[in-house]
Order: C-alpha cells, then sequence, then structure tokens
C-alpha cells in the first residue's frame, strides 16, 4: 500500500499522462486533466483529506473509460479499493448514449458510498464546465439536458456525503441562472 501523500501523487501523475492532449468539454479548449483535478479535490475537501483513496480514484476515474488503462493496472499500482471505485463509475463506452445515461440512473441508489461521491463530483464538474457567460441556444441546451440529467443520478447518491450534496445543489441554481 502507497502512503497517502504518494497514493495521491502518483494517481495525478498517471491521469495526467493517460489523458495527456485530450480536451474537455464545456469551457473553451481547457485540458482534460482540469475535470480530474476538480474532481480529486471536491473529494478531497468534501472528506477533509481523510480519504486518500478516494482521492486517488477521483483523479483516475475516467482511465478506464478513455484510455487504455485496465483495473488490473489499477489494482496493481493503487490497491483493490482504488480500482474497484474506478471501475464502479465507469461506463461501458460500447453502449449508446441514452442507454450509458439510463444506466448511471438506475445504478446509482446501489453503488458504494464512496462511489457515490465521485459520481456527485464528476457531475459538479462537468455541470460547471458548461456553464458559461452569455451561452447561446445550444449551450444552453447542452446544460438543460445535463443539469437534468445528472439531477436523476445524484438522486440516488445523496446522503453519503452532505457537503456534495449541497455543493451540488449550489451547482445547479447558478446553472438555472443562465438558462
Amino acid at each position: 500500500m502507497l502512503p497517502p501523500v504518494r497514493l495521491i501523487c502518483e494517481a495525478a501523475e498517471l491521469a495526467a499522462r493517460r489523458h495527456l492532449g485530450q480536451q474537455r468539454k464545456g469551457r473553451g479548449d481547457e485540458p482534460y486533466i482540469n475535470h480530474l483535478a476538480e474532481v480529486a479535490n471536491l473529494l478531497a475537501v468534501a472528506t477533509d483529506g481523510a480519504d486518500a483513496e478516494l482521492v486517488g480514484a477521483g483523479w483516475l476515474h475516467d482511465t478506464i473509460e478513455d484510455t487504455e488503462t485496465t483495473r488490473k493496472e489499477l489494482a496493481g499500482k493503487f490497491g483493490e479499493r482504488v480500482a474497484s471505485l474506478v471501475a464502479e463509475v465507469t461506463d461501458d463506452m460500447n453502449l449508446p448514449k441514452a442507454r450509458r445515461r439510463q444506466k448511471q440512473i438506475e445504478d446509482a441508489p446501489h453503488k458504494s458510498p464512496g462511489a457515490k461521491l465521485i459520481k456527485i463530483a464528476d457531475k459538479i464538474s462537468n455541470i460547471r464546465a458548461r456553464i458559461v457567460t452569455r451561452p447561446n441556444k445550444k449551450q444552453r441546451d447542452d446544460l438543460a439536458d445535463y443539469v437534468a440529467f445528472s439531477k436523476k443520478v445524484v438522486a440516488g447518491c445523496r446522503g453519503a456525503n452532505a457537503s456534495l450534496d449541497a455543493e451540488f445543489d449550489k451547482v445547479v441554481k447558478a446553472a438555472s441562472r443562465v438558462l
């Protein structure tokens, strides 16, 4: 088992290398790593820094889904809990988008407490990225669609962490001001 600070730093480094060159949806040409940093930070704040494995999983939460990274590789490097959390929040990219979304909604109430926190933090970050000054119609429609979807996922995750629940409500309120 890696010491906590080392686990988080090595997770961040692996995430950065695996997502190199990827761009985030939403705000301009923002590097994808910014999303992973935001999710990890939301988890660190929500747990007051007490759960390095959760924060590490936050850094890595999209690596299986978006890169060639495997669950086995993550387990070998970061331990079974980190690998399990990442695998638990990984979408099956072979499914059509509508089915992936429906599956997220259906599966949310059955996730482990840590996976629920990652899901909420991920939705917060993704909504924040879609909130832009003076959005055009396409941006407003995308934001409205994503907020409606996220509310359904987060409904199944609520109660795992009061501060993340409150932060989600805050970002939804911010989104409603531009819709």
